[in-house]
């Protein structure tokens, strides 16, 4: 049986990832700085800070882990929706000992996640693969890249196998806060759609991720799966999807339609300030909304089927 530490464990994220493998005939030890709730003969929970160095390097080492699943210093997961300075610190500070540690100790298995704002703003409607130039423009998506790259530091002194997850923004049946900031306008309000809504937006179901992650883990020995992996829906949602979506769970008052272009769309774009876009997660790119850009997860398709969609989330 497999002894996994997951970090992060009390957020939503982290919660359906240690469900998750101890379904799958996992040992799972859990840490965060709030409670959590499991109840699992074969989970353990240590309450404790991701930046407390000595209190984390001991749960490793005392638990006699093999693998690391750090699901911590995310958004969505334990980071909230405007992120500062301090959140870039303290992420830099686990950086800079927890991939290493875990190299050190010659954990089988490190996942981190990531996110898809480590990717350059396309130019084309061409697919976003793995290998897509990175150049985040997001406070929250220089803390990701950075995070990537102390790990890919970290993996070249030992024969520990590393992968990044870059997910989407994530929801399931309950939590729907991120396909409504797609559709909602917080300062009118109300919902609303360019034209008919027949543009799109990339989102990961969690219980995507959820699967990903025991599939990597599930991986034999001689395989070689280590790299960066696109993890999230196969498509995208169509806002008329959302709204429809948040209609049917009386989650959606009124809505609007506006009847911009696209082209027009992205000229009033090019005039908001710059600081919500750089520091609030959740922050609506309409450019990115006209221009129907999409990720690839081909590569990921190779771990796991990715069933899992709007439609039968739960």
């Amino acid at each position: 049986m497999r002894n996994v530490l997951v970090t992060g464990a009390s957020g939503l994220i982290g919660k359906a990832v240690c469900e998750g493998l101890l379904s799958h005939n996992t040992a799972v030890v859990g840490t965060d700085n709030s409670p959590c709730d499991i109840e699992d003969q074969n989970f353990k929970f240590i309450r404790a800070d991701i930046t407390n160095k000595d209190t984390i390097e001991r749960i490793i080492t005392e638990n006699k882990v093999d693998a690391l699943v750090h699901l911590a210093c995310t958004v969505d997961n334990d980071f909230p929706d405007v992120l500062t300075s301090d959140q870039e610190k303290d992420s830099a500070a686990v950086d800079k000992y927890l991939y290493k540690f875990a190299v050190a100790e010659n954990l089988k298995d490190i996942i981190m996640m990531s996110t898809h704002q480590v990717y350059a703003p396309q130019k084309t409607r061409e697919p976003i693969r793995e290998i897509s130039l990175e150049k985040p423009i997001s406070i929250y998506g220089k803390i990701k890249l950075d995070s990537e790259k102390a790990l890919k530091s970290a993996l070249k002194k030992g024969g520990t196998q590393g992968v990044v997850m870059r997910t989407c923004p994530i929801y399931t049946k309950d939590f729907t806060d991120n396909l409504k900031s797609k559709v909602y306008d917080e300062k009118e309000g109300c919902a609303y759609v360019y034209g008919y809504g027949d543009y799109g937006y990339s989102f990961t179901c969690v219980y995507n991720i959820v699967d990903f992650v025991v599939g990597i883990l599930g991986q034999k020995n001689a395989i070689n799966y280590e790299g960066i992996y696109n993890v999230c829906d196969s498509k995208p949602i169509l806002a008329k999807e959302i709204v429809d979506y948040l209609r049917e769970a009386h989650k959606l008052g009124a809505v609007i339609e506006k009847n911009y272009g696209s082209e027009n769309v992205k000229s009033v774009f090019g005039i908001l300030p710059g600081k919500a876009a750089k520091s609030e997660y959740r922050f609506n790119d309409i450019s990115i909304a006209c221009s129907n850009i999409s990720y690839d997860n081909t590569k990921a398709q190779r771990i796991s089927s990715f069933r899992w969609k709007l439609s039968n989330t739960k």
